[in-house]
């Protein structure tokens, strides 16, 4: 057994070594993509190149080094917009400022424009994939926007799939949103789930019919876990279904019970198939009290609650919230993709209203 621990310790060195080699050969493909688009933007800017200088690159290349792959015509051209996406960012804008320093103390001397181009490879731009970064500035429309879902294909570690399934769902939008309705008791116990909770949760794959009821949610959730916990975000791991609690003589059990790494508390999922009343809160905040009181671990956080129902009614929820210190949140559950611009809308309106309050 000891000999078999010290095998998966080379094996974890083995796989160790594999991903940074990964990591530093993405990083400077990353950055290749990067600085061949700033020097296309530069040359254009600057009226020496035009799109036939651009057509003349795709052919020299092809022509010369049939070897280099991706760098025809509309690859080029990808990579000018990547760099015009982000150069003004605050994601490289300490290089650019750098940049610049250098080249106004050597104004004297008339170096290169190739020496003169931005290293990316230290930003967050080169830990993710080239595909992620296509997804993303062709279906982001906002700055904010693009380095929320970069930020989180870092920490998620996104496939392609799922990546473009979040973008789908409004999943920006949702989190957003979410941030405006989050309780001021979730606030203050776990200020760091500003990103993490949504107003709403895309549950599509479940393919459940309309007339479905909490049962037929509860068994289509734990069948497509997988599916629910990228729903969710990976750092929840699941404890279990119809979780015991015995308070007194009674026993209790609640619908899905799982465990945030990031927030290092118990999440419990109470499943409601019909629209927000406030009476099921009671439930929920018993299940809390009971969960600290007997089985959250000292060195974890207060456990949060999420009501998860068919429908809400926003104003409903915020009376119903308004004078309960316990973490708990209402959340709405659709079995269909939602309208994204409807989502932008929504968002947008709750920006303006903010923008108004502070003036």
């Amino acid at each position: 057994m000891k000999q078999d621990n010290q095998f998966l310790e080379v094996v974890g060195l083995i796989k160790q070594a594999k991903t940074n080699a990964y990591q530093s050969v993405n990083a400077e493909l990353i950055n290749c993509y990067w600085q061949v688009g700033e020097y296309i933007s530069r040359r254009i800017a600057n009226a020496t190149w035009g799109d036939q200088s651009v057509k003349d690159l795709a052919k020299y290349i092809e022509k010369s080094h049939p070897d280099l792959k991706g760098y025809n015509r509309s690859g080029l051209y990808r990579m000018k917009q990547f760099y015009e996406t982000y150069c003004d960012t605050l994601i490289v804008a300490p290089l650019a400022r750098q940049l610049q320093k250098a080249e106004n103390q050597s104004s004297k001397i008339v170096t290169p424009l190739v020496t003169q181009l931005t290293d990316i490879r230290e930003t967050m731009l080169a830990k993710i994939g080239w595909t992620h970064h296509l997804i993303i500035f062709a279906r982001a429309k906002t700055a904010e926007e693009r380095e929320f879902y970069i930020r989180l294909c870092l920490r998620e570690r996104y496939s392609k799939r799922e990546l473009d399934r979040q973008i789908s769902s409004g999943l920006f939008e949702r989190v957003m949103l979410g941030k405006q309705q989050l309780p001021a008791a979730v606030k203050h116990s776990h200020p760091e789930m500003l990103n993490t909770i949504k107003s709403d949760y895309i549950l599509e794959f479940l393919q459940l019919p309309d007339n479905h009821n909490e049962t037929d949610l509860q068994k289509a959730l734990v069948a497509q876990m997988k599916d629910f916990v990228l729903e969710l975000g990976k750092d929840f791991l699941f404890v279990g279904q119809e979780y015991s609690l015995q308070v007194g003589n009674s026993d209790f059990e609640i619908d899905l019970l799982f465990f945030h790494r990031g927030l290092q508390c118990l999440v419990a999922f109470e499943l409601k198939a019909e629209k927000f009343k406030p009476e099921h809160l009671g439930q929920l905040n018993f299940y809390l009290e009971a969960l600290d009181r007997d089985v959250k671990k000292e060195h974890e956080n207060p456990s949060i609650g999420i009501l998860l129902c068919k429908g809400h009614d926003a104003e409903v929820v915020k009376y119903a919230l308004n004078r309960t210190l316990s973490p708990a949140l209402v959340a709405s559950y659709q079995t269909q993709l939602p309208d994204k611009r409807i989502l932008q809308e929504k968002w947008q309106q709750l920006f303006e209203q903010e923008e108004e309050t502070t003036k």
